[in-house]
């Protein structure tokens, strides 16, 4: 069994007397594509939000590869190598594609004042190297050909693309998804499956996703977690969700 990545034990947040995430608990393999579902409300988001810092828990530990990330900020918990997308697509649209994926390496690139107004070798050599890596990138991800077209001027599916490669970036060990899905057709989906495959056996990162897509889901994780109102119901292979009592009863009700 690979070690976990990430550990989250006895999770909760409150909002005032609204109690969303209670004592949630599950951790992410190095090597793994790990799902949270649940219907709408059933706290999903809040867990995504409290991991990638964008929440401060109520109580619980977050540890990233045996570290504490317990109420880091997002920019903090993006150095420990765990970044996100988000379910609305959030892109510097006025920016081309390419410079997207620039700015996204700023920590890597050689920023002092000094190197970059008078053009020394370091800050040129580190700016060649963002540029292979961006144009890497936009090989990978298939939209070479918008680099230089404004990104709120490309096709929804070719955004979310761009996302992702904007935190594929950063080198990150542990990628979060959240709805990744959402707003694409049959073929993208199908396309956004392989493409999380690829990311995994070529570049070894964790993925941990919310999705609602079920086909998706079943398709692409090794294990799903499944939550409702604010806790964790049962957690276990595709086959196993997809036949579990407790699961069918939370997404259909009963009679």
């Amino acid at each position: 069994m690979s070690q976990a990545l990430l550990k989250v034990s006895g999770l909760t947040m409150r909002f005032g007397g609204l109690l969303a995430v209670d004592q949630v608990e599950f951790e992410v393999r190095r090597d793994e594509v790990f799902a949270i579902i649940g219907p709408n409300g059933a706290g999903k988001t809040t867990v995504f939000n409290c991991v990638g810092g964008f929440y401060k828990p109520s109580s619980g530990v977050i540890t990233m590869d045996g570290k504490s990330i317990n109420g880091l900020p997002s920019h903090k918990v993006a150095q420990h190598g765990l970044v996100r997308t988000f379910q609305n697509v959030r892109l510097f649209k006025s920016l081309t594609v390419l410079e997207n994926l620039l700015v996204a390496q700023h920590t890597h690139i050689q920023t002092r004042l000094l190197p970059g107004l008078l053009k020394l070798p370091s800050y040129r050599k580190s700016e060649e190297a963002a540029l292979k890596r961006a144009s890497e990138w936009l090989d990978f991800m298939g939209i070479r050909q918008y680099a230089n077209r404004e990104a709120g001027n490309l096709a929804y599916g070719h955004q979310r693309r761009l996302e992702i490669a904007r935190c594929m970036i950063t080198k990150p060990r542990l990628l979060m998804l959240d709805e990744p899905a959402a707003g694409l057709n049959p073929q993208e989906k199908r396309d956004l499956q392989q493409l999380i495959d690829q990311l995994r056996k070529e570049y070894g990162v964790a993925v941990l996703l919310i999705e609602h897509d079920m086909s998706l889901v079943m398709g692409v994780s090794d294990r799903i977690m499944v939550m409702e109102h604010g806790k964790p119901i049962t957690t276990g292979l595709p086959a196993e969700v997809r036949v579990d009592p407790r699961v069918i009863k939370a997404y259909l009700g009963e009679e």
